[in-house]
């Protein structure tokens, strides 16, 4: 797997090299499944094609949760549409830092798909334009599709029985508040998953936006024998996954339903405070 970042001035110089990577546009909104794409519209890396969290990096909300992970014949067809194959390098961005849905991306086609080069852009758009990069309109002719067939690592999420019956250090990627159940903005329930601990995804960047380095990530990301990262939905729990790569640390396995799904059985364990 490559470093999972990329400066906005390194990916100038690889835009200017035939042939380019290919660079995904993944800026969402919770609860507006309609921003992603118009934001890409009003302004884009030149070149990138907009990636969809509820369409391509999510099956339909439900019983799964908010943002269930697609199937692998589904997430397939996604890639393929795209033009993505192993020998092309990937870069995703968003403008959250990666927390909305840049991370997601990477996770998904690095962890899951197992494509050798994904990048996330490291402060996303706001670097990208600090580095002086262009935001051209409008769309971009379609990708010539590829016939890439992942072989997707299943081992690297898993679902809410392993989670009830598992060992493994629970790390809650959503807000304190959100974590001690004081708040609940999105979900009809509050509180956290027990035994969890609470890293706040945010917790993760600089005050610009940007990764901090690999050394103070590595001393204060919690640290067990063997972790699962969960947020809301499975989107910024991604951001918490990708941190870990960042400082150099054992990847944590996924739960992909997250809080959303867990709170969908009552016999589920909840706590507060």
């Amino acid at each position: 797997m490559a470093h999972p970042l990329i400066t906005a001035e390194a990916l100038r110089e690889a835009l200017a090299t035939p042939p380019p990577p290919c660079v995904l546009d993944c800026r969402a909104r919770l609860g507006d499944p309609t921003a992603g794409e118009r934001l890409w519209r009003e302004g884009h890396v030149p070149g990138s094609h907009h990636l969809d969290l509820d369409r391509d990096l999510s099956a339909p909300a439900g019983e799964g949760g908010r943002h269930p992970l697609p199937t692998p014949e589904a997430f397939t067809a996604v890639v393929q549409r795209l033009g993505l194959a192993p020998e092309r390098p990937v870069v995703v961005y968003d403008d959250m830092g990666g927390q909305l849905a840049a991370a997601r991306a990477w996770w998904m086609l690095a962890v899951w798909a197992r494509h050798p080069d994904v990048r996330v852009l490291d402060g996303g758009l706001r670097a990208w334009q600090a580095a002086g990069g262009e935001l051209p309109l409008g769309h971009e002719a379609p990708p010539a599709p590829s016939d890439w067939q992942p072989r997707f690592d299943d081992a690297a999420w898993v679902e809410a029985g392993h989670v009830l019956a598992g060992r493994e250090l629970k790390v809650d990627a959503r807000s304190p508040e959100r974590f001690r159940g004081e708040v609940e903005p999105i979900d009809p329930v509050a509180g956290h998953i027990p035994g969890a601990v609470c890293r706040p995804s945010s917790d993760n960047l600089t005050a610009e936006g940007r990764f901090k380095a690999a050394g103070p990530l590595a001393g204060e990301l919690p640290r067990a024998e063997a972790t699962i990262a969960y947020c809301g939905s499975g989107v910024t729990a991604c951001h918490t996954i990708l941190a870990y790569a960042v400082a150099g640390l054992p990847l944590p396995r996924l739960y992909a339903g997250s809080w959303s799904e867990w709170i969908r059985d009552p016999a589920r364990p909840i706590a507060t405070g």
